[in-house]
């Protein structure tokens, strides 16, 4: 499929149209019967109905989703619908099968002390993953290492954790610690985050007009040796474009965009262009498209941020707070940041019951049409089979329909409701990444025996 019909849900009824190509089209004969709002609603309910099958037939798979290692205990954890956007009765509420955990540490010092403290944190995640599902809820989850494991435990009634790396720098200077990192279930691993680690250069670079190594460092270049001998997928997601290009050139396995959009539909430097698109799509790999606001549509997500912070602003002035920028809040003693939480608490819940008719109804939220037309744009330029969903949830990720795993479907229905048929969701759900890791892990298999 290389284009889609836009649909908006509002009109679903117009789905069963022979323009837009469903699979249902020949049941409707004209436009004119779709006028009487009875029939609108019945034809919204027949494309609810077909759409809530496919996805509880098709493995629905996120590939990025942060967690807080505080989650992962046996008082406080995801057996319990916590105030975080995964957790397991979210992920059965929203049919998500699959979720990578991510094990993330954020960029500091390219020093001795900075490697260990890193390590430590990465060592942290690792166990709180592997403490939920072997000690906490074991009849409940388990970890897969291979799309053979996915498919075995879906199959088992359980859900299903795998684990992704996004910044190797607590891997140091010990090339081991990629080893290491596999062993513990690491599947995927991005060479930096947000600044430039001892491997890579960030995406931050561009921004800041600086960089350290202009692309990859030497060591840079061998994790990514190392990466395809393991079996381990390289994740574009976050490094500098002059890195992105130099890792196309050197892999021998596919690589992945863990959780990135298209930068011709919304330009940002966490974005995809075009010619990193068109090479991902040369080398075998997959875009897995996030749902995060600031990603998806520039102008729509200023201006629904301007009308939030006007709200705020002027009920803070009601209530006599005055609001802090995140640096002045970390100069705050430890009282006064107690307060300002507590401010911040009457602040939210006063802006949230103003939202709809003060924000929303003169500044839409960055919606799942949104998102999905980043999928319909990458699908364009480089195939169904190169494109993927991932949340970032947890971490910053979340939009209006997909806030949380609970609202998972929607994805699916704003899918059908373009047109995209069963197998293409599934393969957009799962089936496309879980090919690029059978390809990864068949390459490091074909490498060791070398």
């Amino acid at each position: 499929m290389t284009s889609k019909c836009k649909v908006s849900l509002v009109f679903i009824a117009a789905l069963f149209l022979t323009t837009c190509g469903t699979e249902d089209a020949d049941t409707a004969s004209s436009e004119e019967e779709f006028v009487n709002s009875d029939t609108v609603g019945e034809a919204t309910e027949q494309l609810r109905a077909r759409a809530r099958a496919i996805h509880e037939r098709v493995i629905t798979l996120d590939t990025h989703a942060d967690i807080d290692t505080g989650d992962f205990t046996t008082s406080t954890n995801y057996t319990m619908n916590l105030d975080t956007q995964v957790n397991l009765p979210k992920m059965d509420a929203g049919g998500l099968d699959v979720v990578w955990f991510i094990v993330y540490t954020g960029q500091s010092t390219l020093d001795n002390a900075g490697y260990a403290a890193a390590y430590a944190n990465a060592i942290d995640k690792f166990e709180a993953i592997h403490r939920l599902a072997e000690v906490i809820a074991p009849n409940q989850i388990e970890i897969a290492y291979s799309s053979d494991d996915v498919r075995s435990i879906i199959a088992a009634g359980k859900k299903v954790a795998m684990i992704g790396i996004e910044n190797a720098y607590p891997v140091g200077l010990d090339m081991s610690n990629i080893a290491d990192f596999h062993a513990r279930g690491g599947r995927y691993m991005s060479l930096a985050h947000n600044g430039h680690s001892q491997f890579a250069d960030s995406n931050t670079g561009e921004r800041d007009r600086d960089f350290l190594h202009n692309g990859l460092s030497e060591l840079g270049r061998e994790a990514i040796a190392e990466m395809n001998r393991l079996g381990i997928m390289i994740d574009i997601s976050h490094p500098s474009k002059p890195a992105i290009m130099e890792m196309l050139d050197l892999t021998r396995a596919p690589l992945i965009a863990s959780h990135s959009s298209a930068r011709a539909v919304s330009e940002h430097s966490r974005n995809l262009d075009d010619e990193q698109l068109l090479r991902v799509k040369e080398n075998g790999g997959v875009v897995q498209t996030v749902a995060f606001s600031g990603y998806l549509n520039a102008d729509k997500y200023a201006t629904y941020q301007a009308a939030r912070s006007t709200l705020q602003q002027s009920i803070a002035a009601d209530i006599g707070f005055e609001l802090l920028s995140f640096p002045e809040r970390g100069d705050l003693s430890e009282a006064d940041a107690a307060e300002y939480n507590r401010n911040m608490v009457q602040l939210s819940a006063r802006t949230e019951s103003r939202m709809e008719a003060e924000v929303n109804s003169i500044a839409p939220p960055i919606d799942v049409a949104d998102f999905v037309d980043h999928i319909d744009y990458l699908v364009d330029l480089i195939g169904l089979e190169h494109v993927g969903i991932s949340s970032d949830f947890d971490g910053g990720g979340g939009i209006s329909g997909w806030n949380d795993a609970s609202e998972t479907f929607n994805v699916t229905l704003e899918l059908v409701s373009r047109g995209y048929s069963e197998e293409e969701i599934g393969l957009l759900w799962s089936g496309n990444l879980l090919r690029v890791l059978d390809d990864v892990q068949r390459i490091a298999a074909e490498i060791q025996a070398e």
